[in-house]
């Protein structure tokens, strides 16, 4: 079984800020704000979380599908 990687680094497409945060392991997560800007992030239209549209590393749940 592959190992699911929990962190990930999420970039603001707003100012660029990036920050490591460790994601959720049973949920996705649908808005983030931004520590720098404090813009409210949603996922991009075809994705399921801002991990997934913003992440250095998809979310938990897109991990254990591929």
């Amino acid at each position: 079984m592959k190992k699911i990687i929990l962190k990930s680094i999420i970039t603001c497409p707003n100012c660029g800020y990036q920050k490591d945060e460790e994601m959720p392991k049973d949920s996705c997560q649908f808005y983030y704000e931004c520590n720098n800007c404090k813009k409210i992030l949603k996922p991009l239209k075809g994705n399921c979380c801002v991990y997934c549209s913003y992440g250095s590393v998809k979310c938990p749940s897109m991990q254990k599908l591929v």
